[in-house]
């Protein structure tokens, strides 16, 4: 029996995926929380498998409680459900022990697979999520600030001479989102313009 506690702090989420698991034969749901605090707590108590947890939350966030967590229960599975995909949020969830990280816009049948991968001692990562290049880029220590997977693939576009409009379409996105996104690289690369991304775009081609 894989033993689950859930921390979430919108409770009809929570709802959600008791009434998922609930029917599971090989999982049973031994606390339910709302904020950090209250999930450390629970795990004390309970000393779950596996835990489900949010990152923002009140009191205490889901990275904090991930940290007390695997420090006191080393064995204790976790993953990491969140709306937050951003590569430095998946980074310090890592680092803080979790094993799983799932976002908020995956169906609820992927909970599922993911509390049963992390419980038999595995790995489960959203397919939206470039963990690896996450890992890789954690392992090297690198001070400078992250593209996301989704500005790495738009730099590539840029790279290969595309327009905003013409990345737009190809990603099916808003051309106000692609210009973001550029606005966003601009200043996480420290350039000075669009004239530096496009540059960097073409230096560094088949290197990101």
């Amino acid at each position: 029996m894989i033993r689950v506690a859930i921390a979430e702090d919108h409770q009809s989420l929570i709802d959600g995926i008791n009434l998922l698991l609930k029917y599971e034969d090989d999982i049973s749901i031994v606390g339910m929380a709302n904020d950090g605090e209250a999930l450390l707590e629970i795990v004390r108590k309970k000393q779950p498998d596996v835990v489900l947890t949010d990152i923002k939350m009140p009191k205490m966030d889901g990275i904090t409680a991930a940290k007390f967590i695997k420090k006191e229960f080393p064995n204790t599975g976790i993953i990491a459900f969140s709306m937050f995909d951003q590569d430095e949020a998946v980074s310090q969830m890592i680092a803080a022990g979790a094993t799983g990280y799932l976002l908020k816009n995956s169906p609820l049948e992927e909970v599922l697979v993911a509390i049963k991968h992390v419980a038999n001692g595995g790995e489960y990562y959203d397919k939206a999520l470039d963990v690896e290049g996450i890992k890789t880029n954690s392992q090297r220590g690198n001070k400078k600030p992250i593209l996301s997977k989704s500005e790495r693939e738009i730099l590539k576009l840029i790279g290969q001479g595309k327009s905003s409009s013409e990345i737009a379409a190809i990603r099916f996105n808003s051309v106000s989102t692609i210009e973001k996104h550029r606005k966003n690289m601009i200043r996480k690369l420290g350039l000075s313009g669009k004239g530096e991304l496009l540059r960097y775009a073409l230096e560094k081609k088949y290197d990101f």
